[in-house]
């Protein structure tokens, strides 16, 4: 009976064989199709327009785990006074959870408790963060709520600055993508999401202290820029990341994925393989001018951007114009605004100004053109 059951698992294994090879020969027969992705909620966003490339379940209302620090770090991190240094408050850091190590009586700087939220995910630094900026956590997830509806995230609410699982607690895969497309901005949170291992200083006194990065990706993939992990038992395993290549920006987040990291490598593969940076075409365009000494003004549009787009996708304009402008007329004058589209999404809009100054035609009475004619 123990010989049988010692043979179980390589018979186990030899009986799997097949459905992985079938399920690889699968994949391989449609290099043309997205990769599937084993995920409660997942998004591919170009980071520089916004524009969604893939989505999955992206605005279903799931728990989202320590990747909530990105909003934490990216609020600690536009405070003044990043480098002060304050003694944390001893309730605050008494957390649940994965920690920086912070201990009663400890100094530390703002920007060294973003840099332990983001390499070290410590709960104790985000609650810290929180009372030093607000007075209290839930003074501060007034402030994280507030700055998720200013960046238009409507499926998302925050309860606690850690992430530590709550009911109320929530946000989407799509609104993750836009957090992290609006924290990657800032520099210093862009600088130290970035990194894989970072040397910070605090404690009784403060002295050096190496965090590593939970985001293997930054070790393990070319390109590979940031962002955050999480994990939790209500909220599985979620991954914001972000990653370029020759120009390319992409943000890719899942949520209850348990493969992430490989999903994450084949997503962006997929894409990067895919995405050309193109230049758009404006047509000609031109507003009549009243009471000018040319009767129209050219337009030409400011700083038009260059799209990633997929084989067979175009871009396409919508204009606001009036339907003529009155003399006099400035070069560089803003006249109307252009609309870039691609695939029915909105993706950027530009100004539209004149190329050239338009002069108002001289006034003369009666007697000047009287005498003109003569």
């Amino acid at each position: 009976m123990r010989k049988k059951l010692r043979w179980m698992p390589l018979i186990l294994l030899l009986a799997m064989l097949p459905i992985c090879v079938a399920a690889q020969e699968s994949a391989a027969a449609n290099p043309d199709e997205v990769p599937a992705v084993q995920s409660k909620a997942a998004v591919v966003m170009d980071a520089a327009t916004g524009r969604v490339l893939f989505a999955q379940q992206a605005h279903e209302r799931l728990p989202v785990a320590s990747t909530t620090k990105i909003m934490t770090a990216l609020l600690t991190l536009e405070q003044d006074g990043l480098d002060t240094y304050f003694t944390v408050d001893s309730a605050a850091i008494q957390v649940e959870g994965s920690s920086m190590g912070l201990r009663a009586g400890d100094s530390v700087s703002l920007r060294a408790l973003a840099a332990g939220m983001l390499l070290a995910s410590g709960n104790d630094g985000a609650n810290a963060a929180a009372v030093r900026i607000a007075g209290s956590q839930r003074a501060f997830a007034a402030r994280m709520n507030q700055r998720a509806a200013e960046l238009g995230m409507k499926d998302t609410h925050f309860v606690t600055p850690s992430g530590l699982h709550d009911p109320l607690h929530y946000s989407s895969a799509y609104d993750m993508a836009l957090l992290a497309r609006e924290a990657l901005q800032n520099p210093a949170f862009a600088a130290l999401c970035g990194q894989s291992k970072l040397v910070v200083q605090y404690g009784n006194p403060p002295y050096d202290r190496w965090l590593s990065n939970h985001n293997r990706l930054l070790r393990e993939y070319q390109g590979a820029i940031g962002v955050k992990t999480g994990f939790t038992k209500a909220a599985g395993r979620c991954l914001v990341s972000c990653a370029q290549r020759e120009g390319v920006r992409l943000i890719i987040v899942t949520l209850g994925c348990p493969d992430d990291w490989n999903t994450h490598r084949r997503l962006y593969d997929w894409y990067f393989a895919r995405l050309q940076l193109q230049t758009p075409e404006l047509p000609a365009l031109a507003l009549p001018v009243v009471g000018g000494q040319q009767r129209k003004v050219t337009l030409e549009a400011q700083a038009l951007p260059q799209v990633a787009l997929l084989a067979g996708e175009t871009v396409t304009f919508n204009w606001e114009l009036p339907q003529f402008v009155y003399a006099p007329v400035k070069q560089e004058q803003v006249l109307g605004w252009l609309a870039l589209r691609v695939d029915g999404q909105s993706i950027e809009e530009v100004a539209l100004t004149a190329c050239e100054a338009v002069d108002a035609v001289e006034k003369q009475g009666f007697f000047s053109r009287l005498f003109r004619l003569a």
